[in-house]
C-alpha cells in the first residue's frame, strides 16, 4: 500500500485557459498565445517568477471562457521561452511542474488571477509500487511497439525512472487519448492510484491496437494483388511517359472517340461500360485484347456519317446511259427511286434483285447506281457461303471472333448509306452451321433492318438507309421468303445488234487500253465484231465477246512490239480467222437440209436461251417408247403426253389405229451429257414423233417451243425473250409459240420482233400444219402469222446496255 502523506499549499498565479491540449507535469509543450487576456497573463507571469497556471477549457470554440467553462484541475508550468511574433501573437515553450486545483478565479487588470491549491504526494517505494511501475512500463513498451506514431527508442528511454509520479505523467502525456480521457488522468493526484488507472488504460489501448492490426493485416492480404497490379500499371504509365508517348491516357482518347462517334444512347452506354472494364484490366491480359478489339469495331462502324446523295435525275440518267447500253426497264426503276428520294425526306432503303444470265452487266449496274447517286459502293460475294456466322458474325466468347460480313462491309464503306451489292445470292447453301439465307431475311426486310443485331457487336445497327442490290442467275434456288423481300428485275440476254453497240462503245476501247494499243494501231469494223459474235461466241451476255476481243488485241500488241509503234491493222470479218483460228460455232442452222423426225426446239438455261434439237426414229418392235439424252422426269412425261396425242390423231396422220403394236419409237435429245428438263419441249417431241411416223420432213428453218396436253392444246412457256434471242443467234427467223405468250412480246426488243416471223398457235394440229413440209389429211385451217421480216438490223434508239 502507499505510504505517502498528502501536503497542501495555496498560491495565487496568473491563469491562462488553453484549447485542445492537456498539459501534464514534466511535459515540455510549445503553443501560441493570441487572446488579449492570455497575453496579459503571460506578461504578468514573465514579470514575476515565470510561473503560470494552465487549465483546459471545456469548449475550444469559446474565445473568452468564464471560470465555470474551464476544468478545475490544471498544471502549474514554468515559462521556459517566449517569442513575440510579427502578427502580435506570442509563441511560448512551457514545462509542467505540478498539478493544481482551481479554488477561485478573479479578473485582475485584464487577465484572470487564480487561487490554486497545490497537493503534493511524497511517495515511498514499496514492492507493490514497484510491481505496478514494472507492469505499467511493460504495457507501455507493448503500446509503443503497436503504435506507429511513437518512436520506440525515445519512449523507452524516457520511462526508465524510479519516480512513479513522473513515470505516470510522462506516459499519460504520450498516450493517444482524447482530451476528456487525458483530463481524467490529470485529475488523479495520487501517483499510486494513477499507476493503476494508467495500467487499465494501457490494457484497453493495446487491445484496440491489436484489433486494428488484425483488421489491417486481413485487408492487406485481400488487397495485395490489386495493389500490386495497380502499382505495376502506374509504373507502366510512368515508363510510357518517360519514353515520350504523351501524357494523355489512351483511355481518355478512346472516351473522346466514343463521345464523337454519334452512337445511339444504348450503344454509347455499352461502349463506355466496356471502356470502364478495359481500364480496370491488366493491359497484357487476354480479356483486355478482346475488349479492346470490341471497342475498336464499335468505333470503326459508321454511326452517323452519310454520303451526300446526288438527287439530280438528269445527271443520274446521263451516268447510266454513259455506262450501259440498253436495260431501259432497270434504268427506269433507278430513276424512279431517285425521284421518290426528292419528294420524301426519309424513305426506306430499296432492295432490288437483278436476275439474269452471266455477262449481262448485273454487277457493273450496281456500281453505276452508286456513281449516279453519289454513294459509296461495297460488294459482298455470297457464292458458296454456307455459314450463318458469315452474315451475323460470331459471339465474343469464341477465340478470334469477328463481326459478320455485313458489318465488315459497312466499316469498309465508311458511311451508313452505301450501295451494298449482295452478289450471287442464288449460290448460297446451308449445312450444320446454319442457313445464311435465313440470316439475310432480317437484313433485306425494310421493316426489320433498322435494328439489325450482329452477334459480335451485340447492339442494334441501322441498315435502313442502305441501298441493297442483289444479283442472281436464277430464282428457283432462292428461298421464297427471301424472294418476297426483294423487288426482282430481270436482265435478259442481248440481241446481236446490242452486242455490236456494246463492243463498239465499251469493250473494244477497254481491251485496247489493257493491251497498250492506240486507235492508230488497230481498228475493228462492224463486220469483224459481228463475225466474233456469230462464229466465236454463243452467250446471252458479252463476257466471252470481251475475252475474244482481248485475244485479238494481244496478238496485235505482239506485232506492234515486233514491227514497231507505227504498225497498223484493220480487223475485218475476213481476217478475224487469222487471229482466232478455226471458228467455234456454225454460222446458221437454217441452210441445212430438212429431215424426217428432226425438229429444232428452244430451251431456257441459266446462261440464257439455247436451241435444242430433238430426234425421233421408228424401228420394228412392240410399241415401246425409248427416251435418251439425260431427260428429266417432267420432260419424259411430256414425251408420253406427245405420244398419246399422236396415237389419238392416227387417222389424220394417215396411220393405222394399231400402228404402235409393231413399232418401237426412240426419242433422243443430243448433247446427252447435259441434263434437260421442263415441259416446254412438248410440241417439239410431238412434232418429231409425228414426222417420224408420217415420213414427212420437218422444216429446218423453223424453231418451236410450247407445252402439250393430251388433247393437243398448246400451253404457255417462260423465258420467251431468251428463247427468241437463241433462235436469232442460230439463224432461225421463224418460230412457233403458244398463243398465250403473245402478250409477252412487250419485253422483246422491237428490232428483234421485226426480224422474226412468229406463229402463235392454240393446238398441236396448227403446229403440224406449219412445221411439216408435206400436207396432212384433214388438218385445220392455218393460223394467220406475221409477215416475214428482214434479218435483224440496227436500231435507231440510243438504248444503252450493260457490260462487265
Amino acid at each position: 500500500m502507499t505510504t505517502s502523506k498528502e501536503k497542501f499549499e495555496t498560491k495565487k498565479l496568473p491563469m491562462m485557459p488553453i484549447r485542445d491540449v492537456v498539459i501534464f507535469p514534466f511535459m515540455m509543450t510549445p503553443f501560441v498565445v493570441g487572446r488579449e487576456s492570455s497575453v496579459r497573463a503571460l506578461e504578468e507571469a514573465l514579470a514575476a517568477d515565470k510561473k503560470i497556471f494552465l487549465a483546459t477549457q471545456h469548449d475550444a470554440s469559446i474565445d473568452e471562457p468564464k471560470a465555470n467553462e474551464i476544468y478545475q484541475v490544471g498544471t502549474v508550468v514554468n515559462i521556459v521561452q517566449s517569442l513575440k511574433l510579427p502578427d502580435g501573437n506570442i509563441k511560448v515553450l512551457v514545462e509542467g511542474i505540478e498539478r493544481g486545483r482551481l479554488l477561485q478565479a478573479t479578473d485582475a487588470d485584464g487577465y484572470m488571477q487564480a487561487s490554486v491549491r497545490l497537493a503534493r504526494y511524497p511517495t515511498e517505494m514499496n514492492p507493490q509500487i514497484e510491481a505496478s511501475m514494472q507492469r505499467v512500463t511493460t504495457l507501455f513498451e507493448q503500446y509503443v511497439k503497436l503504435c506507429q506514431a511513437l518512436n520506440y527508442e525515445t519512449m523507452i528511454s524516457a520511462v526508465r525512472m524510479e519516480d512513479p509520479a513522473k513515470l505516470t505523467d510522462i506516459i499519460a502525456a504520450n498516450l493517444q487519448l482524447s482530451i476528456e480521457e487525458k483530463q481524467e488522468l490529470l485529475e488523479i493526484f495520487d501517483p499510486a492510484e494513477r499507476l493503476n488507472r494508467i495500467a487499465d488504460v494501457l490494457d484497453v489501448e493495446i487491445e484496440k491496437l491489436n484489433v486494428d492490426r488484425t483488421i489491417q493485416s486481413r485487408v492487406k492480404r485481400q488487397m495485395e494483388k490489386a495493389q500490386k497490379e495497380y502499382y505495376l500499371n502506374e509504373k507502366i504509365k510512368a515508363i510510357q511517359k518517360e519514353l515520350g508517348r504523351g501524357e494523355k491516357s489512351e483511355f481518355d482518347e478512346l472516351k473522346k472517340k466514343v463521345e464523337a462517334a454519334g452512337m445511339p444512347k444504348e450503344v454509347k452506354d455499352k461502349a463506355l461500360q466496356e471502356l470502364k472494364k478495359l481500364e480496370a484490366m491488366p493491359p497484357m491480359s487476354a480479356e483486355s485484347t478482346v475488349s479492346r478489339n470490341y471497342l475498336d469495331w464499335l468505333l470503326a462502324v459508321p454511326w452517323k456519317k452519310r454520303s451526300k446523295e446526288i438527287r439530280n435525275i438528269s445527271r443520274a440518267e446521263k451516268v447510266l446511259n454513259e455506262d450501259h447500253y440498253g436495260l431501259e426497264k432497270i434504268k427506269e426503276r433507278i430513276l424512279e427511286f431517285l425521284a421518290v428520294r426528292q419528294l420524301v425526306k426519309n424513305p426506306k432503303g430499296s432492295i432490288l434483285c437483278f436476275v439474269g444470265p452471266p455477262g449481262v452487266g448485273k454487277t457493273s449496274l450496281g456500281m453505276s447506281i452508286a456513281k449516279a447517286t453519289g454513294r459509296k459502293f461495297v460488294r459482298m460475294s455470297l457464292g458458296g457461303v454456307r455459314d450463318e456466322a458469315e452474315i451475323r458474325g460470331h459471339r465474343r466468347t469464341y477465340i478470334g471472333a469477328l463481326p459478320g460480313q455485313i458489318i465488315q462491309m459497312m466499316k469498309k464503306a465508311g458511311t451508313k448509306n452505301p450501295v451494298f451489292m449482295l452478289d450471287e445470292v442464288d449460290k448460297m447453301s446451308m449445312d450444320f452451321r446454319g442457313d445464311p439465307s435465313a440470316a439475310l431475311l432480317e437484313v433485306l426486310d425494310p421493316e426489320q433492318n433498322f435494328m439489325f443485331v450482329d452477334h459480335y457487336l451485340d447492339v442494334e445497327y441501322d441498315l435502313s438507309q442502305v441501298f441493297f442490290v442483289a444479283t442472281a442467275n436464277v430464282l428457283h434456288t432462292i428461298p421464297p421468303a427471301l424472294q418476297d423481300r426483294m423487288e426482282v428485275l430481270r436482265l435478259h440476254g442481248y440481241t446481236e445488234q446490242e452486242k455490236v453497240e456494246i463492243a463498239k462503245q465499251f469493250l473494244v476501247k477497254k481491251q485496247m487500253a489493257q493491251a497498250g494499243l492506240s486507235e492508230k494501231n488497230v481498228k475493228f469494223s462492224d463486220d469483224a465484231i459481228t463475225t466474233l459474235i456469230r462464229a466465236y461466241t454463243r452467250e446471252a451476255g458479252v463476257r466471252n465477246l470481251e475475252r475474244e476481243i482481248g485475244n485479238v488485241c494481244r496478238k496485235i500488241a505482239r506485232k506492234v512490239v515486233k514491227e514497231g509503234a507505227d504498225y497498223t491493222v484493220d480487223v475485218t470479218g475476213d481476217n478475224v480467222k487469222e487471229f482466232l483460228g478455226v471458228i467455234k460455232f456454225r454460222d446458221t442452222l437454217a441452210h441445212e437440209k430438212s429431215e424426217v423426225g428432226l425438229v429444232t426446239g428452244l430451251a431456257w438455261t441459266e446462261v440464257g436461251g439455247s436451241i435444242l434439237s430433238t430426234e425421233a426414229t421408228v424401228v420394228d418392235g412392240k410399241g415401246k417408247l425409248t427416251l435418251t439424252g439425260k431427260l428429266g422426269d417432267v420432260m419424259q412425261e411430256s414425251a408420253q403426253a406427245a405420244l398419246s396425242y399422236v396415237r389419238s390423231r392416227a387417222n389424220r396422220l394417215g396411220l393405222n389405229r394399231d400402228f404402235y403394236r409393231n413399232l418401237d419409237l426412240h426419242v433422243h435429245v443430243p448433247e446427252g451429257a447435259i441434263p434437260k428438263d421442263g415441259p416446254s419441249a412438248g410440241i417439239t417431241i410431238a412434232t418429231a414423233i409425228a414426222s417420224a411416223l408420217s415420213k414427212i420432213p420437218v422444216r429446218r428453218d423453223l424453231a418451236m417451243t410450247g407445252e402439250i396436253t393430251l388433247r393437243g392444246k398448246v400451253l404457255p412457256i417462260g423465258g420467251l425473250k431468251e428463247k427468241l434471242l437463241a433462235a436469232h443467234r442460230a439463224g432461225l427467223f421463224e418460230v412457233i409459240l403458244p398463243q398465250e405468250n403473245e402478250k409477252d412480246l412487250a419485253e422483246v426488243p422491237e428490232n428483234l420482233r421485226n426480224a422474226m416471223k412468229l406463229h402463235f398457235v392454240d393446238t398441236m394440229d396448227q403446229v403440224l400444219q406449219i412445221a411439216l413440209e408435206g400436207p396432212l389429211p384433214t388438218i385445220g385451217e392455218e393460223v394467220p402469222t406475221q409477215p416475214m421480216a428482214p434479218p435483224l438490223t440496227s436500231s435507231t434508239g440510243d438504248a444503252p446496255t450493260a457490260h462487265q
